[in-house]
């Protein structure tokens, strides 16, 4: 496929990297305001200058052009990636800001090439072992970053697709954990599963509900 030129400009990269041959990567997370699932985040190292015509804030992009970009990320021999999670149980222990930064940490150690600088999306810094720059709308503005939040927005996508399929009737498949009208229902007849979080309000005053069918927190374990 020939590659048009990339909306987002290099502006970040190039003029934050600390030296001529320094590795910078992007972080990004995704599902950090669902109701249930773990969060995922995901770290990129892309080659200078690299161009494709979707390679922007996943979010923007439609899904199947998303998986398109996703392919052809990983398959591209200069491009570095990794994913980092953390579990319900974290997010409900930590709270979800920290198990977000605990993601993110993961995913950069999982580099093949520990990077000398990172991009990530948001206003928090991640407390990584090397030198880091938050940049809010990071996945608006930088390459990096834009092809960290694909990879993570993809690949967390077909794990709720996969969840879907052991805790049936709450549309995991299609709203991914998501706070929208269909999941509240769900979750008012039939309380939690396994795979929500309990710390999140809306979970957790449902669970304190005393109506409807609470068989669900009994699913595979």
């Amino acid at each position: 496929m020939p590659l048009k030129s990339s909306p987002l400009p290099w502006t970040f990269e190039r003029t934050l990297r600390p030296g001529e041959s320094a590795i910078v990567a992007g972080i990004d997370e995704v599902g950090r305001g669902c109701w249930a699932g773990p969060v995922y985040a995901a770290a990129a190292i892309i080659p200078d200058g690299l161009r494709h015509p979707h390679l922007t804030d996943s979010k923007q992009v439609p899904a199947a052009q998303r998986d398109e970009l996703d392919r052809f990320l990983r398959a591209h021999p200069e491009v570095r990636w990794s994913i980092g999670t953390a579990s319900v149980e974290e997010i409900d222990a930590l709270n979800i800001l920290q198990a977000t930064l605990l993601a993110m940490r993961r995913a950069v150690a999982g580099l093949a090439l520990p990077p000398d600088l990172c991009l990530v999306d948001g206003r928090q810094k991640a407390g990584l072992p090397c030198a880091e720059r938050a940049i809010i709308d990071g996945d608006a503005l930088c390459p990096s970053i834009a092809a960290a939040s694909v990879i993570a927005k993809v690949a967390r996508d077909r794990h709720l697709f996969e969840l879907a399929a052991l805790y049936p009737g709450y549309g995991f498949e299609n709203h991914k954990g998501y706070g929208t009208p269909k999941h509240a229902h769900a979750l008012a007849l039939h309380g939690p599963c396994l795979i929500h979080r309990r710390s999140f309000r809306p979970v957790r005053d449902c669970a304190r509900a005393p109506a409807g069918d609470r068989r669900a927190d009994r699913a595979i374990r």
